[in-house]
């Protein structure tokens, strides 16, 4: 047996090359060999770069044996193979395996074994090629290649007579690659193969409807074709499917724009840069028949070989989710985006119920199947009695073993575990509506339709069958020999490669057998072995006498007499003289003295060559038992692959609903989409309603802010950097998509509409490769958004058009919004582009809403609730100081802003003129017209502002004293703090109340125990570097907290518009009328 190992990536390489070519590389050596002779014309032009690279690669190699090889090869056919032999089954194959074959792949070791030991007739002809007795380490290596990603030949001898010196003959026996593993031989091993989920071949193609992905899994012999896809679609799948080939067909060549040069203009493009960075072929034809074509020659298989189709109609389903949207919610994992399975599932749930939910979110089921699966988690959520285990078994390694007959026992009992567990579902009355509910679910998932009495009554048939041949129990009454003289080792080794797998009524007759060989091995042992041992025993030297014992030699599968400075012939006229005179030197399978301590006799050889054939064949009989038991349950695959999926998805419900629960979440109204047909004008789309909807990220007990969405129609959302739009935009997608699946949601309650598709559009990066800047990236994103969006959509953009210049991107992002409106889908489009809201639109439904924002001590921050309306503060500045921006950058940006944009943002728009008399306070002096500019202007508003205060404090003290309250404040007293000036150090340690006069005329009034802490604080928000602050000390914050209020509530009634006008509606004080 050889191996031929390709890397799945290796881009044509010769394909038929030995094994020791490729792994006995030896880097660094300086060694020279003789240059192959290369036959005349065996070899097309085309061939001679790869034979060239091999050819360099060879003379690296060393070892003698080796370059003897290479010597010989013919590189017209390097495996020697006779195509005629190819997968086929021959009468007659080598038993014995080149042992230097199978330690040629063992990574790093150059050491060599010995050849395996065959029993003679251990095989018969219908049990060819599938040779059993390679050496463990064969298998490992096989797995270790298999999961690093290579594919693997595998080459058999032909056996047969043959000339010395003349070339064998091989044929290809199979392939083993990442979605395939090599299963040869694990009938007869207690090996649980480790199989990963079955690798598709893929085929793309386009035509009118979109495009195509056709997947064939070999393994299964089943494909599956989706159509009418977009190309964001396509490149989810390639990059969420580890595939083990990918064919393009000629159509993707022909775009829209009729150019032969694929993704030239537009369409395609994306598509064709994820797949130029991958291994592909184009093939033409029939993009389905073709394509299946191409795998039975990827794979070796015959014309007969017939692919099962697989295909669920997706006529009512939602679409796929694009690439961009499944990373933006954590579908696909994605650094720094919090993961959406994570959540779902507990953290003890992993391996196939995790790719189930996975796989459901990317392809969100019909409405159908997500309202079954709602239902089920309902009552999977109630439920009061116990639930089974529920085994997962993966249906590729069940077809693949079930297939090859290569299913060892311990498989056998998972797949009565599975079916079992469906009878306990059927047979308990809580759990019996579960099992109903989910057959729709698992023929989505396989394609296979069978109905809940057939899949019953096939439950029972395979139960009953494994029932009836495996044991269930360990076998206790197939105890392994034992005998006081042979080391137990020697017994277990040979019959637990057996016994304990088939009920003893089966194997009675060998089972008889290999009990009378052990018997007869023991009575050769006790009378050739322990004269010698006692005579050894009884030997006393003063230097340390000779030792003997009998003794179990694993390597050799013998039991022999192990005798240490112990010499045969110098023990003549002892007691025990004819047992010595019996011994001989150990001999190994080639007929090799073993070494000089290992002794045996005729007898016990005899009892041995006995015992291991009676093994040999109670082995053959347990095969032969177990490959027809595989041959009788192969005609039940559909039945065992539909149970062990629907227990894989009963697991993942399961799991979701335990975890559901510990969340707090709940299970929305799903409200029906009518298989998606356009409805009539005067027919309202569904609308969503979400009550108390949390980022699905954060658990309840973090007092996480929650959020009321009540969407009739477009949302246009607004906020300041760190307000929370990205986060809502995510956690509106993640609980719509969960809804569509049938899930549970993190809200307090929730009506979802089922959608046709979901689509969240976030930050886009440019592509080099495509030669695409970010926001060319985005408008192609965009634009295939609008092509696929109907009014049954969800769309979510967020931060829309803000990749180029600000005036032509608010007009496209205003024409954007425009357009989805005429449409009539639901979403949320959030922005910073503030101009969108005078520009002429042509929109009626839309909706503003914004992220809430409130001040504390002066500072605006978010409170990142959705409320009604616009907001135009962005927060940057503060944003760039809490990332660590240096101060004197961000002064400088307050300043410029402050001198471009603080009057566009900050009009004076209501001029005060009249107000009622206050207090002896001249009021038409406070709000008179101010037509002077610049300082004059701010100077007159801190005359008038002081003159208010002094007088409403003033007032406040009166009114206090009079109802005999005692106040130690003598008189009010403001302070002006310039621009660019500091309090002094008098105020530190003191209580103080400030008023600032901002830029915009406007005024802010707070309160402090830090006055020089406060002032840089608020210079450093954005345009107020050149603030004004009028100031004046109190004894003790309680008092100045008074004031604070007082003149919030009092300023703003004499016309002095303030910033912070809701700060004093939290206030208890400063609210008594002072008017006489």
């Amino acid at each position: 047996m050889k191996f031929f190992i390709k890397q799945r990536r290796l881009n044509r390489c010769v394909k038929n090359v030995s094994s020791y070519m490729e792994n006995k590389v030896s880097r660094g050596s300086s060694r020279t060999t003789k240059k192959p002779k290369v036959p005349k014309n065996a070899l097309d032009d085309k061939d001679l770069p790869h034979i060239l690279w091999w050819k360099e690669r060879l003379k690296l190699c060393k070892k003698f044996s080796t370059v003897q090889l290479i010597e010989k090869l013919e590189f017209s056919n390097l495996l020697g193979l006779d195509s005629k032999l190819k997968n086929g089954r021959l009468n007659r194959c080598v038993k014995n395996v080149s042992s230097y074959m199978e330690n040629k792949v063992s990574r790093g070791s150059s050491r060599t074994t010995k050849k395996p030991k065959v029993p003679k007739n251990a095989l018969d002809d219908k049990d060819l090629p599938h040779i059993l007795w390679w050496k463990e380490n064969l298998r490992q290596t096989l797995d270790d290649l298999t999961q690093n990603g290579y594919s693997v030949c595998i080459v058999e001898e032909v056996q047969g007579p043959t000339q010395a010196r003349s070339r064998k003959r091989r044929f290809i026996s199979g392939h083993a690659h990442p979605g395939n593993p090599y299963v040869y031989g694990l009938a007869a091993v207690d090996h649980d193969l480790n199989f990963p989920e079955p690798m598709p071949v893929i085929g793309i193609s386009y035509s009118a409807r979109g495009y195509c992905i056709n997947m064939v899994l070999e393994t299964m012999k089943t494909y599956s074709s989706e159509d009418c896809l977009t190309e964001e679609a396509i490149v989810t799948k390639l990059r969420t499917c580890q595939y083990h080939h990918l064919f393009l067909h000629t159509s993707l060549k022909q775009d829209s724009c009729g150019t032969c040069k694929w993704g030239e203009f537009g369409e395609g493009g994306l598509l064709w840069g994820e797949c130029s960075s991958r291994h592909f072929e184009w093939f033409d034809g029939n993009p389905l028949s073709d394509l299946l074509v191409k795998v039975k020659e990827l794979y070796g298989l015959g014309a007969e070989v017939n692919f099962r189709n697989a295909t669920v109609s997706s006529g009512h389903r939602a679409r796929p989710l694009t690439l961009g949207t499944s990373t933006q919610i954590g579908a696909i994992q994605t650094e720094g985006i919090p993961s959406l399975l994570k959540v779902l599932l507990p953290l003890s749930c992993n391996g196939l119920p995790v790719l189930y939910i996975r796989n459901l979110l990317l392809n969100p089921p019909s409405y159908e199947i997500a309202s079954k699966i709602q239902e089920t988690c309902k009552l999977m959520s109630s439920l009061t009695c116990s639930i089974p285990e529920f085994t997962c078994v993966s249906s590729a390694k069940l077809v693949k073993l079930l297939e090859w007959r290569e299913v060892n026992h311990m498989e056998f009992c998972r797949i009565k575990n599975v079916v079992d567990e469906i009878l306990q579902m059927y047979r308990t009355p809580e759990l019996n509506e579960i099992l109903e509910n989910l057959i729709a679910p698992t023929w989505a998932t396989t394609g296979l339709e069978i109905d809940f009495e057939a899949l019953v009554a096939g439950c029972e048939v395979a139960s009953c069958k494994i029932g009836e041949v495996i044991s269930l129990d360990g076998g206790n009454d197939q105890k392994i020999n034992s005998f006081s003289l042979i080391p137990h080792e020697f017994f277990e080794d040979a019959e637990s490669k057996w016994k304990g797998r088939i009920k003893r009524i089966h194997i009675d007759d060998v089972f008889t057998a290999v009990q009378k060989a052990a018997e007869v091995l023991h009575i050769a042992v006790t009378e050739d072995f322990v004269p010698v041992v006692s005579r050894v025993k009884a030997t006393i030297a003063p230097f340390g006498g000779p030792k003997g014992e009998i003794s179990y030699a694993r390597e050799h599968e013998a039991v022999w007499f192990r005798g240490k400075r112990f010499t045969p012939n110098l023990w003549s006229g002892s007691p025990g003289e004819e047992q010595i005179k019996q011994l001989r030197h150990a001999l190994d399978s080639k007929g090799k003295k073993v070494g000089e301590e290992w002794f045996t006799t005729p007898k016990v050889e005899a009892a041995l060559t006995r015992y291991h054939e009676a093994n040999a064949k109670a082995t053959e009989r347990v095969l032969e038992i177990l490959r027809e038991l595989a041959t009788e349950l192969h005609y039940s695959i559909n039945i065992l692959v539909f149970s062990s999926t629907l227990l894989v998805i009963t697991k993942a419900l399961f799991a979701h609903a335990s975890e559901g629960r510990r969340r707090r979440w709940v299970f929305p109204t799903l409200a029906d989409s009518n298989g998606f047909e356009d409805v009539k004008p005067s027919e309202k789309t569904h609308g969503m309603k979400i009550v108390g909807l949390s980022p699905y990220w954060f658990h309840i007990a973090e007092g996480v802010v929650r959020n009321d969405v009540d969407m009739e129609s477009l949302f246009l959302l607004t906020g300041p950097n760190g307000g929370g739009k990205s986060s809502l935009l995510r956690s509106i997608c993640a609980a719509a998509l969960l809804g569509i699946c049938g899930l549970m949601i993190p809200a307090e309650s929730a009506v979802i509409p089922y959608f046709d598709s979901i689509t969240l559009h976030m930050k886009s990066y440019d592509s080099p490769a495509d030669k695409k800047s970010s926001f060319q990236v985005e408008m192609s994103e965009l634009r295939s958004i609008i092509g696929g969006t109907t009014k049954r959509s969800l769309v979510l953009v967020d931060e829309i058009c803000r990749g180029t210049e600000t005036a032509k991107g608010t007009c496209i992002a205003g024409s954007i919004i425009e357009t989805l409106e005429r449409i009539g889908c639901l979403g949320v489009v959030s922005t910073h582009l503030h101009g969108i809201f005078t520009l002429p639109l042509n929109i009626k439904s839309t909706v503003h809403k914004a992220m809430g924002t409130t001040s504390i001590d002066g500072q605006i921050i978010p409170t990142w609730k959705l409320t009604d309306g616009v907001c135009k503060e962005s927060l940057a500045f503060e944003t760039a100081i809490r990332e660590g921006v240096p101060e004197p950058i961000i002064r400088r940006a307050e300043y410029l802003y402050q001198s471009v944009y603080a009057e566009e943002n900050f009009p004076n728009e209501e001029k005060f003129s009249t107000c009622n008399n206050f207090n002896n306070l001249n009021t038409s002096r406070l709000h008179s017209k101010r037509s002077l500019s610049g300082v004059n202007q701010m100077e007159v508003l801190r005359q008038e502002v002081e003159r208010a205060i002094t007088v409403i404090c003033q007032d406040y003290i009166l009114e206090r004293k009079s109802k005999k309250i005692a106040l130690e404040l003598p008189e009010i007293k403001c302070l002006l703090i310039g621009t660019r000036e500091q309090p002094p150090p008098s105020v530190v340690g003191s209580s103080s109340v400030y008023v600032i006069l901002r830029p915009d005329k406007k005024l802010y009034v707070g309160e402090t125990d830090d006055l020089e802490n406060r002032v840089r604080r608020h210079r450093l928000k954005e345009g107020m570097q050149d603030a004004s602050f009028l100031y004046f000390l109190v004894p003790g914050k309680s008092l100045a907290c008074q004031f604070e209020s007082l003149l919030i509530n009092q300023l703003s009634s004499q016309g002095f518009q303030l910033s912070n006008m809701s700060d004093g509606k939290h206030r208890n004080f400063g609210t008594s009328n002072l008017c006489a």
